[in-house]
């Protein structure tokens, strides 16, 4: 994997020698279906980002759909600290980071995306190997959804199984008419270092909210 490890001189080295690998994610695959993914796929994907390491990619937007009903959810969304994007503009500017997540012993991903003549949208979550399907997303502000995860010819998409809200222990699952609709992301390798980033809700009623795409490259 070429994405840019940033870290200290001494701690951040030590670390990455102690554990080279992450098989989180692998564990969560059917083990001939991750062996027919791309070799840069499984690279991303069993990166070991421990103490202060940070994987980065840079990417731009090239396609971005949102109905009337999406952007009233984006704007709604603002209560949970604004986890889907709010500007329509493509050809602008997106940066993702990964980190280690020392709380929840899972992965920060934050999301950086440029607009024009305001400053850039940061959009937080935590992936978490935690709950009934094995891994989830946390949102903020107490709200989350359960991933599975489905193996393509040329990447992976983490599909939303459930979504739920978590007050201190008690976890709640919301009932089907209280969500968005259906999740998708994908990661699809392109060529290289280059993969896309394809974001898409879909409501069983009101059809298809948001569709992003972002075309990203690993940091060198």
């Amino acid at each position: 994997m070429r994405a840019q490890i940033l870290q200290l001189p001494n701690r951040g080295r030590q670390a990455n020698r102690a554990s080279l690998y992450d098989l989180r994610f692998r564990a969560l695959v059917d083990s001939s279906a991750w062996d027919r993914l791309p070799d840069q796929v499984k690279r991303r994907f069993t990166k070991r980002l421990s103490g202060p390491a940070v994987a980065l990619y840079r990417g731009l937007v090239v396609q971005m759909h949102v109905s009337p009903v999406g952007w009233l959810l984006a704007q709604m969304c603002r209560l949970f600290g604004a986890p889907l994007p709010l500007c329509r503009d493509t050809g602008v500017a997106a940066l993702v980071s990964v980190s280690e997540d020392a709380s929840s012993g899972g992965q920060c991903w934050t999301r950086v995306y440029a607009r024009p003549h305001r400053f850039p949208q940061v959009i937080h979550s935590a992936k978490r190997f935690a709950g009934p399907t094995g891994l989830e997303e946390y949102l903020g502000r107490g709200l989350g959804m359960a991933l599975s995860i489905e193996t393509l010819d040329d990447g992976i998409a983490f599909v939303s199984d459930h979504y739920f809200v978590q007050i201190a222990r008690l976890r709640i699952r919301l009932p089907v008419w209280m969500t968005p609709g259906t999740t998708r992301v994908v990661h699809r390798q392109i060529a290289g270092s280059s993969f896309l980033f394809e974001l898409e809700l879909t409501h069983p009623r009101a059809g298809r909210l948001f569709h992003q795409q972002v075309l990203f490259e690993d940091v060198d």
